[in-house]
């Protein structure tokens, strides 16, 4: 059987202020990783960390090209928000186990049972074909609704 998500995991990560590495994250405003780690600071309190191949800052925070060049006083890395695709996310998620991450998350489309997996294995948590920002909405949008 594949990954299922924990619902608990996600709520936690979520509701939980922490170190988030976005990696994929660019200057690109067109790009999903663009608005969701905005929304991961700004409404939910993270504190973000660009991960890209430019090493190019965004939204005001320093980037770094892997997340092995995150300085340790950055450290522990709470989540790992991956916006690569399924093709590439092993490896990231290889990185995120090596640098001591304590989760990973595989945004929308982005599926590696065996990177999941060995994630877990590793100590992770792990969610995968998700996001954060229609997590949230969810959440919103069902506790509206039960109030009615």
């Amino acid at each position: 059987m594949g990954h299922v998500n924990d619902p608990a995991v996600i709520e936690r990560l979520m509701d939980t202020p922490g170190r988030w590495a976005v990696v994929g994250l660019t200057q690109n405003q067109w790009r999903a990783a663009y608005s969701v780690s905005e929304f991961l600071r700004d409404e939910l309190g993270q504190q973000i960390i660009p991960v890209n191949l430019r090493a190019e800052e965004v939204h005001g925070e320093k980037g770094y090209a892997k997340l092995a060049d995150i300085p340790a006083e950055l450290h522990p890395i709470d989540a790992v928000d991956c916006f690569v695709n399924s093709q590439r996310v092993g490896d990231v998620v290889d990185q995120a186990i090596a640098v001591g991450a304590k989760a990973v998350w595989l945004q929308l489309g982005v599926i590696d049972e065996s990177a999941a997996a060995r994630a877990k294995a590793a100590g992770l948590d792990v969610v995968m074909n998700a996001c954060p920002a229609q997590e949230a909405w969810r959440r919103t949008h069902g506790q509206r609704a039960s109030r009615r």
